[in-house]
Parts: structure tokens; C-alpha cells; sequence
């Protein structure tokens, strides 16, 4: 881990405890629980579950291991309240929020 990993971690954590009103060490627990989500996404697929916006579960097959070349724009700057992930199944680039994420398979 780096320190710049650190500072992605905490920064998230602090997003995640003010867009929702939860306490900080929820927060932090959640923003760990994505990091280690996009950890083991940069290094294959795996399998994960979101809550919608609408309020359904979303369960889904994503990486971003060898996306590079996939990338067609230049895209938003990373302001911590999204993850973004390459959608397996679906064959394109998807996104939640990232106080939604549920379970990592």
C-alpha cells in the first residue's frame, strides 16, 4: 500500500460519511471495503453486489484489468462518490455509487 492509497481511502471515507449521514468509522469501514474491491479488480473479475438508485440489488461481473484500450473519452475526474468498473457481462463501463456497494463475492 502506498500513501497515496491511504489518502484515496480516507478521503473516500470522509465523501461517504457526509453524503449519508453515517458515522465516521462506517464510513471508513465501507471506504476500505472499496479499496479492497478495486484492489482485486485491477488484478481480475470479480464477482460484487450494489444497491441501485431505484432501490434493487445489482449483482455484477466486473474488472479493470486490460481496460485501457476499452476507454473511447476522456471521462469525469474521480470525486469519490463513484466507482467506476468494466462490466463483464454486459460487455461496457458501468458505475455506483460508492456508499451502495453490499457484498463482494
Amino acid at each position: 500500500m502506498k500513501k497515496h492509497d491511504l489518502s484515496t481511502i480516507m478521503r473516500r471515507a470522509w465523501v461517504i460519511a457526509r453524503t449519508t449521514g453515517k458515522a465516521f468509522a462506517v464510513a471508513l469501514a465501507k471506504s476500505w471495503q472499496l479499496y479492497r474491491l478495486a484492489k482485486r479488480m485491477r488484478a481480475g473479475v470479480v464477482r460484487f453486489a450494489y444497491e441501485k438508485t431505484d432501490g434493487t440489488l445489482r449483482r455484477a461481473v466486473g474488472t479493470l484489468k486490460d481496460t485501457a484500450e476499452l476507454i473511447k473519452g476522456t471521462g469525469r475526474p474521480d470525486d469519490g462518490q463513484t466507482v467506476k468498473y468494466y462490466d463483464v457481462e454486459a460487455g461496457g463501463f458501468r458505475s455506483f455509487r460508492s456508499a451502495n456497494l453490499v457484498a463482494i463475492y
